[in-house]
């Protein structure tokens, strides 16, 4: 079972991966950014309200705080989404998505603000170094950053603390309610969100244009599938072993724009991608091991 449910974290990571680089796809024919993000959360949408429908036992929905925190997951995953591809579409797929990847950081932070978290040398070590990762993916040392703009990479890094905020709702709205439920009310925010910034003229273009299989299967890897196989697969995988599986993403984002859209990326990139990366898991696993000791000298 626990083979299994590493498989499923996987699998949910290669699909985020690949919607990365779909939406990539997508943007270059000309698709507005906000257009992209709202039908990946739509058909994300359809998707968990199968779920919910399949799995109706203690979803929760009568509780007012289940509402309130999945609301605030659902600002945060509309934020992730759209800041997501607003990067890709300033720079590239491989800088945005490891920009995001330092959406921990962001997690850490925010717990040191509200006292959940005691913060340590170790842990400011590990953000300067996520922090000089950042300056070399985006070079905003350099007077022409190449193919990052300012707005790239202030939407990566927002993409990141969006994530953040999905993590915080979803766990603070999980003791009131069942996952599915979470998904339904945080897309469905999404959904309302999203709708808005969006090109209208775009938004009902997407279903007659020959481009909507790509709209399709954005949604599906990107939304519906993935969250649905992270979700089960976090039930039996312990958080140390998720964390080392979830780079499949960023790996799997950056292979597609290098190798599919034909991004480039310089030496100084690839080594600050290296650095935030590994300093992001190693902090992860790190978190996730420690939580697990503290779990059994609770028992």
């Amino acid at each position: 079972m626990k083979g299994a449910s590493t498989a499923f974290v996987v699998l949910a990571a290669l699909c985020w991966g690949l919607s990365g680089g779909i939406g990539g796809m997508l943007m270059a024919e000309g698709w507005d950014a906000f257009v992209v993000s709202f039908y990946r959360g739509a058909i994300g949408l359809l998707f968990v309200l199968v779920w919910l429908a399949l799995r109706p036992q203690g979803s929760g929905l009568t509780s007012r705080r289940l509402w309130f925190w999945s609301a605030i997951a659902g600002l945060g995953v509309a934020g992730n989404f759209a800041f997501y591809f607003v990067s890709i579409t300033e720079g590239s797929v491989a800088v945005a998505v490891t920009l995001m990847y330092c959406a921990p950081v962001f997690v850490y932070l925010v717990s040191f603000v509200l006292k959940l978290e005691q913060p340590t040398l170790l842990k400011w070590v590990a953000i300067a170094v996520v922090m000089l990762g950042v300056v070399l993916i985006t070079r905003i040392y350099e007077t022409e950053a190449g193919n990052v703009t300012l707005i790239g990479a202030g939407a990566g890094l927002l993409s990141g603390l969006s994530y953040a905020v999905f993590i915080f709702g979803f766990k603070y709205a999980a003791p009131h309610g069942s996952p599915q439920a979470i998904l339904v009310i945080a897309f469905t925010a999404l959904v309302c969100i999203l709708i808005w910034p969006g090109d209208a003229d775009q938004t009902v273009a997407v279903l007659s244009t020959p481009s909507w299989p790509l709209f399709a299967v954005l949604g599906v890897l990107g939304a519906g599938l993935s969250f649905i196989l992270y979700i089960i697969g976090l039930n039996h995988t312990a958080p140390a072993v998720a964390s080392i599986v979830a780079m499949v993403e960023p790996v799997t984002a950056a292979l597609f724009g290098v190798v599919v859209l034909d991004e480039t990326l310089v030496v100084s990139q690839i080594f600050g991608m290296a650095l935030i990366l590994v300093t992001v898991t190693a902090l992860s696993v790190y978190s996730g091991a420690r939580q697990t000791s503290s779990e059994l000298t609770t028992c």
